[in-house]
């Protein structure tokens, strides 16, 4: 059989940019020193030892070296100085009255700048943008994600936008110079959520339950804090307590709301690991456009969360890419890298794929998208390219034929290559047709780099009769290839069997 045809998007070519920095409080570390004071209470009360005119000479040079990297310098360095301002009672500081610039001063030496691409940038995921005005005919606007990895390998979201014309041809728009991270908004915690989740962590106690039956609902960071601290008329043990307020604190620390001004471009806004369950990474986040059975459109996406121990999937919801929405999972299947929801629901109920055996691939269905009991088996490792594991590379895609899944295999030297199955429409558990020979593969300037011989996806878009497939290479960088449909569905119902 003559080879599928393939066309790689050479013009389009996504590296690193080390210049794309955010600003990110700096605090350092809390030694105390024979004096007594912590190095923190040591270089404020520098500070507010220096001469007014010092403390502009200083702050004015400092802001012409950086402003012109940042959107918006002098608010991040008030919200720097507001995070040191908690700690000022620390240092007799209480009522001390700040000028505007020694505030800004303050905040210019809390403050360092992180470069969010410094290592790699790749592993993309694309669906159709919210926004469709001023697009030309037959045409289609995107919104790509991507997985920048910063120092020390830590891996946020972030975003670009283009055309795919009606030919199949892509246009990137470019990139901002800025890059900016949300802004973290208060919101109501689902009780019922948080008892099934801490049911999972087998940590629904005696002691968790006293709080939450103090909670209506749907109860605010406040009230869990009052419940928490009513633990005490109940006269618990301190110990016992102080762990109970751990977990919920971390519970709800890893759900949270984060958003941005809708005038700032999309590609300046950058989701940076703010719970404890991702404080070491956000990664590989697969985008879908999820249409309910109501008509309503949402987005959402499966990333794993990094701690520096262990890894969790957890769930983004938008509608717009300005305000985001990040949760827990929960379930037995919720487990391990690599969810990716299917963009409508099948038998009123939310379909996914994941690997949760870290091995093969599942299918997986829920009545609430946040929580994933029920799981199968439909694909182990066959073909010689992918016998160490298997995964999705992102949603599935509705085709006339079935349901087209873009795979991983990981083979001999750990090479990594893409596949595709084919579910079918109504029982997406079976598997019509799977690829005999990898979709993709790391070409000769796509396999060398910080992790050589690996092509990547989380996720496509058919347009124009193609599949629409970005891809990250060798933790370098990120490119697309376009395959006619056809040509793919043809191989796949021929395997059928």
């Amino acid at each position: 059989m003559d080879a599928l045809r393939m066309t790689r998007c050479d013009s389009v070519r996504l590296v690193p940019d080390s210049r794309r920095v955010i600003t990110k409080p700096f605090l350092p570390g809390q030694e105390i020193h024979p004096s007594g004071a912590s190095r923190l209470q040591i270089v404020l009360r520098r500070i507010m030892a220096m001469p007014e005119h010092e403390v502009v000479e200083t702050l004015d040079a400092a802001r012409k070296d950086f402003v012109g990297r940042h959107r918006d310098l002098d608010a991040a360095l008030e919200r720097n100085a507001g995070i040191v301002a908690a700690r000022f009672d620390q240092v007799e500081l209480v009522g001390a009255s700040l000028s505007l610039d020694r505030l800004q001063l303050i905040g210019a030496y809390f403050t360092h700048e992180y470069s969010i691409e410094a290592a790699a940038l790749g592993n993309p995921s694309m669906v159709a943008a919210p926004d469709q005005s001023g697009v030309e005919d037959g045409a289609v606007r995107f919104v790509m994600s991507l997985r920048a990895i910063g120092e020390g390998h830590r891996s946020s979201i972030e975003f670009r936008t283009g055309i795919i014309r009606s030919d199949a041809s892509i246009v990137l728009d470019p990139a901002s110079d800025f890059a900016v991270t949300g802004d973290r908004t208060p919101h109501a915690y689902d009780k019922r959520f948080f008892t099934t989740k801490l049911g999972d962590m087998e940590m629904l106690n005696d002691v968790e339950e006293r709080v939450l039956v103090r909670l209506e609902d749907e109860f605010t960071m406040a009230e869990l804090e009052a419940a928490i601290v009513a633990l005490e008329d109940d006269e618990f043990e301190r110990s016992i307590s102080g762990e109970t307020t751990r977990v919920l604190h971390w519970l709800a620390s890893s759900n949270y709301r984060t958003s941005f001004p809708p005038s700032i471009d999309i590609s300046e806004r950058v989701l940076f690991p703010s719970g404890p369950t991702e404080s070491h990474g956000m990664e590989d986040a697969r985008f879908v456009r999820f249409v309910g059975d109501d008509g309503a459109i949402n987005y959402y996406a499966t990333y794993t969360a990094f701690d520096g121990h262990q890894i969790l999937p957890q769930l983004i919801e938008t509608a717009d890419f300005a305000h985001f929405r990040v949760a827990t999972l929960s379930g037995r299947a919720a487990h391990n890298k690599g969810m990716a929801i299917f963009p409508r629901p099948i038998h009123g109920k939310y379909v996914a794929l994941g690997r949760h055996d870290n091995m093969n691939n599942f299918i997986m269905s829920s009545t609430d998208i946040r929580v994933w009991r029920e799981s199968s088996l439909i694909q182990e490792p066959e073909r010689p390219w992918e016998l160490m594991q298997l995964g999705n590379c992102g949603s599935p895609l509705e085709t006339e034929a079935g349901w087209l899944v873009i795979t991983h295999g990981v083979g001999p030297f750990r090479r990594y290559t893409l596949g595709a199955l084919l579910l079918d429409l109504d029982d997406p558990s079976r598997v019509i047709g799977h690829l005999k020979e990898p979709l993709l593969s790391p070409d000769d300037d796509e396999r060398d780099g910080y992790v050589p011989n690996v092509v990547y996806s989380c996720g496509g878009m058919i347009h124009a009769g193609h599949l629409v497939l970005p891809y990250g290479y060798a933790d370098v960088g990120a490119s697309i290839a376009t395959i006619p449909v056809d040509d793919l569905l043809s191989r796949l119902t021929s395997s059928a069997g």
